[in-house]
């Protein structure tokens, strides 16, 4: 039996992704340290014989117990991170050890186990971009002394430590640059614009934006994104690619609020508010062809429809 590891397996994204790989028949041992995660996210799976949680912070090293109980993976999806500013701005500290530390220790594990690894990198690593659409080859517009530096360059380190082992150790390594997703099981609290939208539309509250909303973002929804992540690591022969994972459909955050509006039937308002990040990209969208040529994939879900299941989920909550 195919043997995963998911670390940040009760996130978000790590939630939606144990998910998959259990419907796929595989055993997925899920780590978190719950910092950001939560429970409630994979409250479905602990059930099943072939799902096991394990609470433990990828910054200290593996214990004898988990070395034994992880001497046979054979996927190692690496997640964990604060992800939205808030999260990573709060913890800061935890943010930059999890994606150096962090990645270090989970690169050593599966340089051990001889698993295939993939990195869950972020589109944050372009930063404020001067290239439009930002392709893998594109470096990146990044301030190493702002706001977010704590996550964009730690991340930006841990592609560097992984690259690293598929030059010196032959690691069977794969890097994606996560852009913007969105679906059920978001936290109403992350900050993301598309669940504090939501999150005020349904409270009847006014949806603000930053400056005119002319800044733009390509949201995808969750499960493209999880068949996007599971690609990339099945593919044979990609070693050493990175790979934009994201839906190239852009739209102002303007657009964005006007249609959640709409289908949410909400009779709040659209207001601007003053512009307070200098760091916030203004312009955002993957080009995804290196996906296409090399996974065969491409998101299939439209905003409209994604964006209906989310405003489902937050009205369940």
């Amino acid at each position: 039996m195919v043997t995963c590891l998911v670390t940040g397996g009760a996130g978000f994204i790590g939630s939606h992704l144990c998910e998959e790989l259990i419907a796929n028949g595989y055993k997925v041992y899920c780590v978190d340290n719950l910092i950001t995660g939560n429970k409630k996210n994979i409250d479905n799976l602990f059930s099943n014989p072939r799902f096991h949680f394990i609470s433990w912070d990828i910054t200290t090293p593996l214990t004898s117990d988990l070395k034994k109980i992880l001497s046979k993976v054979d996927y190692l999806y690496h997640l964990a991170s604060p992800a939205s500013p808030p999260q990573y701005i709060k913890y800061w500290r935890q943010t930059i050890l999890v994606n150096t530390i962090g990645t270090y220790y989970m690169l050593e594990l599966a340089a051990k186990t001889n698993a295939s690894f993939l990195l869950a990198s972020t589109s944050e690593v372009y930063g404020n971009p001067l290239v439009h659409p930002q392709k893998e080859n594109y470096h990146g517009n990044v301030n190493p002394v702002g706001t977010r530096a704590c996550y964009d360059e730690s991340k930006r380190l841990s592609e560097t430590l992984t690259m690293e082992y598929v030059r010196k150790k032959h690691l069977k390594a794969r890097i994606i640059r996560i852009f913007n997703t969105y679906g059920p099981k978001m936290q109403s609290n992350d900050g993301r614009v598309i669940s504090n939208f939501i999150t005020a539309a349904l409270s009847g509250k006014p949806l603000t934006m930053y400056g005119d909303g002319i800044q733009t973002r390509s949201f995808c929804y969750v499960q493209d994104m999880v068949i996007g992540i599971i690609s990339a690591m099945e593919t044979a022969g990609i070693d050493g690619q990175v790979i934009n994972i994201g839906n190239p459909d852009e739209k102002t955050i303007k657009q964005l609020g006007e249609l959640i509006l709409n289908l949410t039937r909400s009779k709040s308002k659209l207001i601007s508010i003053k512009y307070r990040d200098e760091d916030d990209p203004i312009r955002r969208k993957p080009d995804i062809g290196r996906a296409k040529r090399l996974l065969g994939w491409h998101p299939k879900t439209s905003l409209r429809t994604g964006l209906t299941k989310t405003i489902d989920y937050f009205r369940s909550l």
